[in-house]
């Protein structure tokens, strides 16, 4: 609704459950674009060099990690000028990212900078003013930019909370320290799954792994065996690492909260 005005059509790039979801309300309010079918399988992500992009597109959105699928992009896509709208919510703050590359980046904070109750918006001052008649005011990026985004009242308690996440990023050695931390944990689990001899499963293609969010399955799905697993985590004090009840499985979600040492612990109960 703040974006799609200038010519009520918008590109969108569908790898996983949440960028679909994202393309279904879009499609409310204006025409929508699918830059690439459906993949084949999932995990996913078609070369960029195939993408059928609209000039005349409004924008162009993906989501940036699709945390139930476990698949994140390995590039940021080049939209040849038009503007690029992002959802960080699973991946930012853990990596450097180049904001002049996008017209919008989104996040909700709950997974990397506080609790679920806020959401923060990053936007090209260029793109203000763009939202559709039937916008309400207070989704309105631009009405929200006017009134330094108190247009009604914040949730006081977790803008504080998000101010203290930043406070701790900085101190544990700002993005650098993040991204090369989200590396390495990822790196050790990826490992473990693949060197299992099939045991533990990760179907995404390597290219396309997500380093926060990991599916795994057990000899192919054997759901007696997860169901197991789940059961020994929990009496080892290893809570919510079912999978999605979309995709079923198990599910490990490394975010900066998570230390290389309670991944350690894991790794050694695996």
């Amino acid at each position: 609704m703040n974006l799609l005005k200038p010519t009520g059509t918008a590109d969108y790039a569908v790898a996983g459950i949440w960028s679909h979801i994202a393309a279904t309300e879009a499609k409310k309010y204006g025409t929508i674009n699918y830059v690439f079918p459906k993949p084949s399988s999932s995990g996913i992500i078609p070369d960029e060099a195939s993408w059928s992009l609209n000039p005349d597109a409004s924008y162009v959105y993906y989501c940036d990690n699709e945390t139930i699928q476990g698949i994140e992009y390995p590039f940021v896509p080049d939209t040849k000028g038009v503007p690029l709208v992002v959802d960080m919510s699973s991946s930012i703050m853990t990596k450097k990212i180049d904001v002049s590359r996008f017209g919008v980046i989104i996040a909700a904070v709950q997974k990397n900078l506080g609790t679920a109750g806020l959401g923060i918006v990053i936007i090209r001052e260029d793109l203000l003013g763009r939202a559709m008649d039937i916008c309400p005011s207070i989704l309105n990026f631009e009405l929200l930019s006017n009134y330094a985004s108190i247009l009604n009242t914040p949730p006081v308690f977790a803008v504080y909370l998000f101010g203290k996440v930043l406070e701790w990023v900085k101190s544990h050695g700002g993005l650098e320290a993040m991204e090369e931390q989200s590396k390495r944990k990822s790196e050790l689990l990826y490992t473990t799954i693949d060197g299992s001899s099939g045991f533990y499963q990760n179907s995404v293609p390597v290219r396309n792994r997500s380093k926060t969010n990991v599916p795994i399955r057990i000899k192919n799905g054997d759901e007696g065996l997860e169901e197991e697993f789940l059961r020994e985590a929990e009496e080892k004090g290893m809570y919510q690492l079912k999978g999605h009840s979309l995709v079923g499985g198990i599910r490990v979600s490394l975010y900066n909260a998570v230390s290389y040492e309670d991944l350690l612990i894991l790794i050694d109960f695996m």
